[in-house]
């Protein structure tokens, strides 16, 4: 009887980092698609946890909603797109952190309309709110 009952409660676990998993990959989805939909600057500071920070450039660290906000409303933004979908997904034990990595695409227009394209890797860490949605705290 023990063994039976610890296959149901390990069944039942594997079910929670499963769900947690689709939540965190439903997440990382639909936070690239508003950065096609409503752009780049809409899509990082409504998916940023209040405390998250973005590492830009040359080592240089963006701190919390605000700055982010600011930092992707430059002008270069708005003719920016970005695309991406993460290859790998992990949930901790806990239910509560994340991280997602994959591939990026960015491409930007420059006034004589031409464009150019970056690719790359990316790395965001995710934190699993108070009301059950997640928020990246790095990225």
């Amino acid at each position: 009887m023990f063994i039976t009952l610890s296959s149901c409660r390990q069944r039942s676990a594997d079910n929670s980092a499963d769900d947690w998993k689709k939540q965190v990959t439903d997440a990382e989805h639909s936070f690239a698609v508003m950065a096609v939909e409503k752009g780049i600057a809409a899509a990082f500071e409504f998916y940023a946890d209040t405390n998250a920070v973005i590492k830009r450039g040359n080592d240089s660290l963006i701190f919390g909603k605000e700055g982010i906000r600011n930092f992707y409303s430059a002008d270069y933004y708005r003719t920016t797109s970005l695309q991406w979908e993460p290859d790998f997904v992990e949930v901790a034990a806990s239910g509560d952190l994340a991280y997602t990595y994959g591939r990026y695409v960015l491409q930007s227009k420059d006034s004589t309309g031409k464009i150019s394209e970056r690719t790359g890797v990316f790395h965001t860490i995710w934190k699993k709110q108070a009301d059950g949605s997640w928020k990246y705290v790095w990225d």
